[in-house]
C-alpha cells in the first residue's frame, strides 16, 4: 500500500490535474500513505465521502457508531502502529463529538489528523444549520488547527497537518474544510511537507548538557530512572535499553512508558505514581540522582511537588522545551530527540552496577508482595479479583498481547499486572483519563497491528460509554477480545468514597444490563464468569478464538487498588492497605 501511495504521490507531483477539493482530500491522504481512517458521514462532509466511495479499493473507511469512537480508534491505531491516525466527521455535533478524543490525543502525545466538514464559506458566522466554530473550540487541545475555505489550500494544509502531527512531540491536528472548498475545482499537485519556518520540532542537542548529565550519572551512588512514553514515541527502545544496562541504574516507568523494555528485565523496577509499586515510589525520595527520560512529571506521578525528590539531583531528557522546569526544577535539562541524546550520552557514561541500591527495591518488592500482590494474584477469598484475570491473560498470551485499558480501577490493575515482551503494547488513556476509551481504541489497535492479539480490559462503567462500538466490531469483523471486569460500581470513584468520604457511595453503584445478551445481539461470542473454577478455561477459550470475543468477569464489588498515594500526598506516603 505504501509503495502504491508513493507512486500516486510522484504522479501527482509530476503532473497537476484538475480535481474537486473533495477528491484532493482523498488524493492527499493517499499521498501520505494513509490506507485506513475512521469516521462518520454527514451533510457538510458529504462531498468528501462521495469521493471516498470512488477510492474505496485504496482507502478503507471504518464507520464507527459515534464520532468519539472514531478518534479513539484512530488513537489506538496510531499508538500501536507508530503511524498517524486519521478521523473524519461532519460539522456541528459531528465535529464537537471529536473533541474528547482530540484532547486525549493532545495530552498523551498521539499523532492524529482530524478532518471535519463545515458550512459553506458565505454562511460562516451566520449560525447556519450545524455550524460550530470547531477551530476555536479545538485550538487549546491541538498542535495546530486550520480552516480551509478555498479548494486550492487543501494539498498544502494537509501536508502540513501530517508533518506537524508526527514531528517532534506528536499530537493531534484539526483541519476544518468548508463545503464550498470541497466542491470547487483546481489544479491539484501534492508535495509532502518536510519543514515549516519557525517550527523547530526537534531541538538541537547541546553537548555541554550531555557532558553535565554524564558527570552526574557517573558520580551517583543511588541513581534512579523514571521513563515515560517519550522513549516509545522516539523509537528509542534499543538506545534506552543499552543505556540502562551499561549504567546499571534501576528504571521505573509511568503508565504511558511501560513496555519500552520487557517487564521481566532485571533493571525494570516497576511503576511509579498514585497506584504504582511501593519500591520506586518510596525510593524516589531516597535516590541521589533522578533521571527523567521522555516523561512530563505529571501530578499523578509526583504527588506533592513540595516533597518530591528534594534530596536528588535531577536530569531531564526531553524533546519538548516547555516540559523542562515546568513542574519540577531540574539541574540539567537535556533537550533533543531521546533516540539521539541517549546514543550520544552512552559513550560518556561509565559501566556500572548498583547492586546494593537495587536490593533496596527488591526489599520493598517483598513487602508489597506479602501485603498486596499475593492477595491480588493468588487470592484465597471466594470472590474473583481483577489481578488474577490479568495473570491468566498474561499466561495465555505469553506476554505478547497488546493490552488496551479503559479508565478506573481495572486500568491500574491492568497497568500493574500486565506483562510485556515488546514495545507499543500498553494502550490506555493516561493524561485525560477518558472513560469509554478502550473499546474503540482496541478496534484501531487491532487494525494497526493485525498480527498481534489485542485484549481490551474495561470496567462496567466505561464500557457502557462506548458500548455502541460493538456495532463497528460486528460490521468490520475485527477480532478484538473484550474483557469487562464487572463490580457493579464506578470502582475508582467508589474507592475514594470509601477511603475519604466515609463510605458515602453517592451515585456510583451501577444497575447493569445483561452484557452477554447485548454482545450476542451483535453476533459476538460471549461468556459470563462468576466462579474461579470457570475462569481459566474461559480466558483460554477467548484467546484461542479467531473471532471477536466478549468475556464478562464478575469480580469483588468492593475491592480496592493498592498501593495508593492519596491525592496531594508525598510519594513517601504510599499506602499498602
Amino acid at each position: 500500500m505504501a509503495t502504491q501511495a508513493r507512486a500516486i504521490e510522484k504522479q501527482l507531483t509530476d503532473k497537476p490535474m484538475r480535481v474537486s477539493g473533495a477528491e484532493a482530500v482523498i488524493r492527499s491522504l493517499l499521498a501520505e500513505d494513509v490506507d485506513i481512517l475512521y469516521g462518520y458521514p454527514g451533510g457538510a462532509i458529504m462531498p468528501i465521502y462521495d469521493e471516498l466511495y470512488k477510492f474505496q479499493d485504496k482507502l478503507q473507511h471504518i464507520l464507527t457508531r459515534h464520532e468519539q469512537g472514531a478518534t479513539h480508534s484512530a488513537q489506538g491505531f496510531a499508538r500501536v502502529s507508530g503511524r498517524v491516525g486519521v478521523a473524519m466527521a461532519t460539522s456541528g455535533p459531528g465535529a464537537t463529538n471529536l473533541v474528547t478524543g482530540i484532547a486525549d490525543a493532545q495530552i498523551d502525545s498521539t499523532p492524529m489528523v482530524c478532518i471535519t466538514g463545515q458550512v459553506p464559506r458565505h454562511l460562516l458566522g451566520s449560525d447556519a444549520f450545524q455550524e460550530t466554530d470547531i477551530v476555536g473550540i479545538c485550538t487549546p487541545v491541538t498542535k495546530w488547527s486550520y480552516q480551509i475555505t478555498e479548494a486550492s489550500e487543501i494539498p498544502e494544509i494537509i501536508a502540513k497537518a501530517f508533518y506537524i502531527a508526527k514531528s517532534g512531540r506528536p499530537g493531534p491536528v484539526l483541519i476544518d474544510i468548508t463545503k464550498n472548498a470541497q466542491i470547487e475545482e483546481f489544479d491539484f499537485s501534492y508535495k509532502k511537507c518536510t519543514g515549516i519556518r519557525s517550527y523547530k520540532p526537534v531541538p538541537k542537542v547541546d553537548t555541554s548538557a550531555l557532558e553535565s548529565a554524564a558527570e552526574l550519572i557517573n558520580a551517583a551512588k543511588k541513581p534512579m530512572i523514571v521513563w515515560g512514553q517519550g522513549v516509545i514515541l522516539g523509537r528509542a527502545e534499543e538506545e534506552f535499553k543499552a543505556f540502562v544496562e551499561k549504567t546499571g541504574i534501576p528504571a521505573a516507568w509511568t503508565i504511558m512508558g511501560v513496555s519500552a523494555i520487557p517487564s521481566d528485565h532485571p533493571l525494570n523496577v516497576g511503576m511509579v505514581g498514585m497506584h504504582g509499586n511501593y519500591g520506586p515510589n518510596v525510593l524516589t525520595n531516597e535516590c541521589d540522582l533522578l533521571l527523567a527520560i521522555g516523561m512530563r512529571f505529571d501530578d499523578r506521578v509526583t504527588g506533592s511537588l513540595n516533597t518530591y525528590a528534594k534530596q536528588a539531583k535531577i536530569v531531564h531528557f526531553e524533546i519538548d522545551p516547555a516540559e523542562i522546569n515546568k513542574n519540577v526544577p531540574v539541574d540539567v535539562g537535556v533537550l533533543g530527540d531521546v533516540k539521539e541524546t541517549l546514543a550520544k550520552v552512552l559513550p560518556m557514561v561509565q559501566a556500572n552496577s548498583h547492586t546494593s541500591w537495587l536490593e533496596e527495591f527488591h526489599k520493598r518488592d517483598k513487602i508489597e508482595f506479602e501485603q498486596v500482590i499475593k492477595n491480588d494474584l493468588h487470592p484465597t477469598k471466594e470472590g474473583l479479583t481483577m489481578g488474577e484475570v490479568l495473570k491468566l491473560i498474561n499466561q495465555e498470551t505469553k506476554q505478547e498481547a497488546v493490552i488496551v485499558s479503559d479508565v478506573g480501577q481495572h486500568q491500574m490493575i491492568a497497568c500493574r499486572y500486565a506483562k510485556f515482551n515488546q514495545s507499543k503494547s500498553n494502550i490506555t488513556s493516561g493524561g485525560l483519563g477518558t472513560m469509554g476509551f478502550a473499546l474503540p481504541a482496541a478496534i484501531g489497535a487491532k487494525m494497526g497491528a493485525p498480527e498481534r492479539e489485542v485484549v481490551a480490559i474495561i470496567g462496567d462503567g466505561g464500557y457502557q460509554m462506548t458500548i455502541q462500538e460493538l456495532g463497528t466490531i460486528f460490521q468490520t469483523k475485527v477480532p478484538v477480545k473484550i474483557v469487562v471486569l464487572n463490580n457493579d460500581f464506578l470502582g475508582m470513584v467508589r474507592q475514594w468514597q470509601q477511603l475519604f468520604f466515609d463510605k458515602r457511595y453517592a451515585s456510583t453503584e451501577m444497575v447493569n444490563p445483561d452484557f452477554v445478551k447485548i454482545a450476542e445481539g451483535y453476533h459476538i461470542q460471549a461468556k459470563r464468569v462468576e466462579k474461579r473454577e470457570d475462569l481459566e478455561s474461559a480466558v483460554k477459550e477467548m484467546i484461542q478464538s479467531k473471532e471477536a470475543y466478549f468475556l464478562e468477569v464478575c469480580v469483588e464489588k468492593e475491592d480496592n487498588v493498592f498501593p495508593m498515594i492519596p491525592s496531594g500526598a508525598s510519594v513517601s506516603d504510599v499506602r499498602l492497605s
